[in-house]
């Protein structure tokens, strides 16, 4: 493992850390800045965009590679009630949602790091989050550890526990692009999700509670298909979103493989791995055009697409979607992974 400085924010400085396993096949650098994933090389070929400096990710509207949390996704009316009481959160998302733990979640947080060598190198990322803080309830102590393992997986193991009954999901936000983050759009590569339901949102990107079925909609990844048959259908709940930003049911329980995804140009393969119950599809419908990034790269709407595993969006509003309210002393513990063949 390596590490190297990588600028500074608020008065802390902010490293760069370099996991390679023991056949050199893949490879990721983490940043303590949102524990963000920079790179994240298979083969030498980086699958996943992002930035080159702390001043871009500073700025890091697309929340590239970025750990989220306190809760991912979206709270509708930016409040929820727990035990009887209610709690006002920021409406950061257009003013209607709160969205990704709100104006500085963890993305926007700069992190403790501890490097862990082994046979398969690790990099644990640890954050207090204070009680109150963006609204939420209780101080948290979480842990994300990254590990790059010899099988050419990138594994995230998310821990966290309160002193105080509160709200808890979190994920990661990384842009895959398998053949390669400069390459242009991802709309030819090929997808297959085991999901058999989907979530489908208001015109303000969140799930009001209705869970439909994926059958006879763009929606049914469930036999693989070709990206862009599903971003060109003629359907209200793609069309509303120019591409797919919503959460689907994933198939079974337990630690399972939910997805597999394939570059068109490349033939790299990235089977994914989850033991929750939702993953969030989005095809990068509103990534910044125009804008210089990693390596003089200009990204486009559609040239990478995100996998975050998540309970469901919203579910702080809707109890009958799985909770994501965490009580006192419990320990929050989700494992997903990421594997290149």
């Amino acid at each position: 493992m390596t590490k190297r400085n990588f600028g500074k924010t608020d008065g802390k400085d902010v490293f760069a850390y370099r996991l390679t396993n023991k056949s050199g096949d893949l490879s990721a650098e983490i940043i303590t800045y949102g524990g963000i994933v920079r790179t994240l090389e298979y083969k030498s070929t980086d699958v996943v965009l992002g930035r080159d400096s702390i001043e871009e990710y500073l700025d890091n509207k697309g929340c590239y590679g970025a750990l989220i949390g306190r809760n991912s996704n979206r709270i509708f009316g930016g409040e929820f009630s727990l035990n009887g009481k209610k709690y006002t959160l920021a409406k950061n998302d257009h003013g209607v949602c709160n969205l990704h733990g709100g104006d500085k979640g963890y993305n926007k947080r700069v992190w403790d790091a501890r490097e862990i060598d082994g046979c398969e190198p690790s990099l644990e990322l640890m954050l207090f989050d204070p009680d109150g803080c963006e609204g939420f309830p209780g101080n948290v102590n979480v842990k994300v550890t990254y590990t790059v393992t010899n099988d050419n997986a990138l594994k995230i193991h998310y821990e966290a526990e309160s002193d105080a009954d509160t709200v808890i999901n979190l994920t990661n936000h990384s842009y895959f692009n398998l053949n390669g983050h400069a390459s242009g759009s991802a709309k030819n590569h090929t997808l297959q999700i085991s999901a058999p339901f989907f979530t489908p949102n208001t015109k303000d990107c969140y799930p009001y509670g209705e869970i439909l079925s994926v059958e006879n909609t763009p929606f049914d990844f469930r036999n693989g298909k070709v990206l862009k048959d599903g971003l060109d259908a003629d359907f209200e709940q793609v069309k509303m979103f120019n591409g797919f930003d919503h959460n689907f049911v994933l198939d079974g329980t337990g630690y399972r493989k939910y997805a597999v995804a394939k570059g068109d140009i490349s033939g790299i393969t990235m089977e994914c791995y989850t033991d929750l119950p939702g993953v969030q599809l989005y095809t990068g419908n509103g990534i910044e055009k125009d804008r210089v990034c990693k390596d003089g790269a200009v990204y486009d709407t559609h040239y990478g697409f995100c996998l975050e595993t998540q309970k469901f969006p919203n579910a702080a509003n809707i109890p009958y979607f799985p909770s994501v309210f965490v009580r006192k002393g419990e320990k929050y513990d989700t494992v997903s992974a990421y594997k290149f063949i």
